[in-house]
């Protein structure tokens, strides 16, 4: 592999690794020198290396890089020799040597306490998610911007307030103790989940992105599920639901990257491996007497993984849903739900649920009462894809929704 190749595998995979070790050494009030000598270590990567060649080990020669520079820089800069350098030296070893370690284990328990600094309340949900994919994903601002569809100078705001307001708060970079993960580990599971989320329902047309944000997310998961004070049955369901949803990904879009409705998919093209990790941690979840929304969530995605259509699967999600709602009403969990009504208790029960709901801005809503309202009234069921396909803001829904109409509008010209 070149140098031009491995390095951007390496900025994705190891940066993250490097900057979170020197945060937790130098404290969040100094977190964008750590980011200086990180960035700094692979623009000497990319000079040397497009000179000499690949070194024998290049993730060796990166942290032996970044070690010395961190070292010089600890040196040679007067704030933090007569400030910080001492703080630092009485928390590692006797012999004085200031030590960046950059051993597997620290470096797991520096994301560790990275993830609790980050995932704050000090800090808004958005902004948990902006950082995330900085300081934890080594996302570029750019990268974050095109995730997001937003104004890349509203995104450099959004990250440096976040970091301001850590700052003003004292907050330190340390392993939570059990008491702040069982307080704060909810924080970090809807953290990942919104960066899973932002992924998987993205209407960016950028799929290697998204398919980038549910990898980040699920990989942060799975370091929680590694480190025995975090592996919770939560944190396995979270896991659980996300290998299901992403088992699906390659089913959702056709090649020209328009979305296939569930029943349109082809179930071939679905992770079975994905699948059976998605089961193994959601028996994983089943310990303990806590029912969370990512239980429910999980045990509804599950049933999805099952294509065939039976009153079994349909009657369990129908309950699932209904204990979501229960636990966390969200008007979307109600819409979704009139879905599963349909399959069991017929379309016009699910019509009069749905109805109820009046969610007149979404079209999400009108799009489902056209489903349901097929083969019950057909000139409704084609005004209300009309106006899903009104509200509909991205390229994706509008080309579902003007599918939907042209073949009801052939059921209608031929109704025999």
């Amino acid at each position: 592999m070149q140098p031009k190749e491995l390095l951007p595998h390496l900025f994705r995979t190891e940066y993250r690794k490097i900057v979170a070790v020197l945060c937790r050494l130098f404290g969040i009030e100094h977190v964008e020198i750590a980011e200086d000598i990180v960035s700094d270590t692979f623009l000497s990567a990319t000079e040397n290396w497009s000179l000499k060649g690949l070194p024998d080990n290049p993730t060796a020669w990166l942290y032996t890089v970044a070690k010395n520079k961190t070292k010089n820089y600890l040196k040679r800069d007067t704030i933090f020799k007569q400030k910080l350098s001492p703080e630092i030296k009485y928390t590692t070893d006797s012999t004085g040597e200031i030590e960046i370690d950059l051993s597997t284990k620290n470096i797991a328990d520096s994301q560790l306490a990275m993830m609790f600094t980050v995932c704050n309340p000090a800090i808004s949900d958005e902004s948990q998610v902006a950082l995330t994919l900085n300081l934890l994903c080594g996302f570029g601002i750019q990268e974050i911007t095109d995730a997001f569809l937003a104004n890349k100078e509203v995104i450099y705001k959004r990250i440096n307030r976040a970091k301001e307001k850590l700052k003003e708060a004292g907050i330190q970079i340390k392993q939570p103790t059990l008491n702040e993960i069982g307080s704060r580990l909810e924080i970090v599971l809807t953290t990942i989940y919104l960066l899973f989320s932002e992924g998987y329902y993205s209407i960016s047309q950028n799929i290697t992105l998204r398919h980038d944000l549910c990898a980040e997310a699920m990989r942060l998961n799975y370091q929680l599920i590694e480190n025995p004070a975090t592996n919770t049955p939560a944190v396995n369901a979270l896991f659980a639901l996300m290998c299901f949803h992403a088992s699906r990904f390659e089913a959702r879009t056709n090649d020209n990257r328009t979305m296939i409705l569930y029943e349109d998919q082809d179930e071939s093209l679905w992770d079975r491996d994905l699948i059976n990790k998605g089961i193994y941690h959601l028996n994983q979840a089943s310990t303990g007497t806590v029912i969370t929304k990512y239980h429910l969530e999980a045990g509804i995605a599950y049933w999805h993984t099952i294509k065939e259509d039976t009153p079994e699967k349909w009657e369990n999600i129908l309950q699932l849903y209904n204990n979501l709602l229960i636990l966390e009403y969200s008007p979307i969990a109600a819409l979704n739900r009139t879905f599963a009504l349909a399959k069991t208790n017929g379309k016009p029960a699910a019509i009069a649920e749905a109805e109820k709901l009046n969610l007149n801005s979404n079209h999400f809503y009108y799009s489902l009462l056209g489903n349901l309202y097929i083969d019950v009234d057909n000139q409704k069921a084609l005004r209300h894809y009309q106006t899903a396909m009104e509200l509909a803001t991205s390229a994706n829904d509008k080309a579902t929704m003007q599918k939907n109409i042209e073949q009801l509008r052939k059921t209608l010209n031929n109704p025999g």
